[in-house]
């Protein structure tokens, strides 16, 4: 008889951050990531990780929220039966509207679990259509907060640790009143460095000549400047920089992306699986950037090892020609939940064994829970 789906574990973990990371929506000490782990009839575990934050700042998602959701609504389409198919579990979970992130979750640990029966990997489950163009390492980009002192001495200090490490790209976060003087700065410093800026939607479109001022320090991109639901605004601003510009929070399924592409709103989409709600969609947003001529990167959501494993399988296909945030696991966590990601000439190596390839470490997994339920069918 096949592996069937027996219980789901949700986790609550408290992740410190090595140091304060500030955007325009939070500043976060202790990152609240909530664990999902899909145990099967004959013992097997597979896992997934939200991404929501502890509160709705930066989505109307959030922990308590998900787990919610989780409960009540989302684990009981799949686990009456057992399903351990992704696609028919993605099916099932399309039922209930929204909540990309905690779908993303239960969807991935069913996906783990399924692939770690089967001895297959993520990313060749997620990159079959390409099976000779899949890399085993991915170039690595790390995001870099304000800092809390909001000093450009402090933020070049930083930046030199991120570039003396071997990081390929650097992204500064931006807002109003720390925009152009902090990137001027940081660009006369490494004139030649891959370089790009986000905004996390802080600005508006009265904000352009402010945005244009940045064009002069040859970014890569000016990621999502404008409020989410702004295309048009959004394609109105591409037609005054030069700098192109990349939406994030707005591409939230296939069918926003093409629209966004349509209206020329974006040149370049950042492709997160939480926000699109699902790895296998996140497939396919990348094969239609990809169709296009699109390029696409990998968003980071500060993930622990088991999220991070999983986003470095989707950068492995052939459509993310960018460095994603798919920094090493030092960079936000002196001790993650699985052994850590370690940047190796700038790169991350994708993960050999089967399913997302990496497993929680039990006893650092225990340490740092603060929270846990078993669902049984």
């Amino acid at each position: 008889m096949s592996p069937r789906l027996e219980r789901i574990r949700l986790r609550r973990v408290d992740m410190p951050l090595v140091r304060p990371f500030r955007t325009s929506f939070a500043t976060q000490e202790v990152r609240d990531i909530l664990l999902v782990e899909a145990i099967t009839s004959d013992g097997i575990s597979g896992w997934g990780e939200c991404v929501a934050m502890s509160w709705p700042g930066y989505s109307y998602e959030y922990v308590d929220g998900c787990i919610d959701v989780l409960t009540e609504h989302l684990i009981p389409l799949v686990l009456p039966d057992g399903v351990l198919d992704p696609v028919e579990a993605h099916r099932r979970l399309s039922r209930v509207m929204g909540h990309p992130m905690a779908k993303t979750a239960l969807e991935t640990a069913i996906l783990d679990a399924c692939l770690r029966t089967q001895g297959v990997r993520l990313v060749d489950y997620l990159g079959a259509a390409y099976p000779g163009d899949l890399r085993d390492t991915v170039d690595c980009g790390v995001s870099v907060g304000i800092p809390p002192s909001e000093s450009i001495s402090e933020l070049l200090d930083e930046v030199a640790e991120y570039v003396e490490a071997g990081y390929r790209r650097v992204k500064c976060k931006i807002e109003p009143g720390w925009d152009v003087e902090p990137i001027r700065a940081v660009r006369e410093s490494w004139p030649d460095m891959l370089l790009q800026t986000d905004a996390n939607q802080a600005f508006t479109l009265a904000d352009a000549p402010v945005l244009a001022a940045m064009d002069p320090f040859d970014l890569l991109l000016v990621e999502q400047p404008l409020h989410e639901d702004d295309l048009m605004g959004h394609a109105a601003l591409a037609r005054k920089l030069t700098t192109p510009v990349c939406l994030d929070e707005s591409i939230t399924s296939v069918a926003v992306a093409e629209t966004a592409l349509h209206v020329e709103a974006t040149s370049i989409i950042n492709i997160k699986p939480g926000r699109v709600g699902s790895y296998l969609t996140a497939v396919r947003i990348h094969d239609l950037c990809r169709d296009r001529g699109i390029p696409v990167w990998c968003g980071g959501m500060l993930e622990t090892g088991i999220g991070r494993a999983a986003n470095v399988a989707l950068a492995a296909l052939p459509g993310f020609t960018l460095p994603g945030d798919t920094s090493a696991s030092s960079r936000y966590y002196a001790v993650d939940v699985t052994p850590p990601f370690v940047l190796d000439d700038g790169r991350l190596h994708v993960p050999t064994g089967p399913g997302i390839g990496v497993e929680p470490i039990p006893e650092i997994l225990h340490e740092l829970s603060s929270w846990s339920a078993l669902i049984e069918r």
